[in-house]
């Protein structure tokens, strides 16, 4: 392996990743929810935050609208 490397004649490029940063918040979750969502994950593998993320991300890019019925 080499002391040093060049990299003075390389292209600059972008990275690929920039789109998918995730933003940390805090927010208010029911408990029987997180419970739903931690059940789900002991089944799956995939930690609940994950999975929460996962749900809510596909709710954005199918455009779900929000249904909600008070009785």
């Amino acid at each position: 392996m080499r002391e040093e490397y060049d990299f003075s004649k390389t292209e600059a490029r972008r990275n690929p990743y920039t789109k998918k940063l995730k933003k940390q918040i805090t927010i208010n979750i029911d408990n029987d929810t997180i419970d739903f969502f931690k059940g789900q994950s002991e089944e799956s593998g995939i930690p609940y935050q994950t999975l929460i993320n996962l749900y809510l991300s596909d709710c954005a890019k199918q455009k779900k609208q929000l249904n909600m019925s008070w009785k």
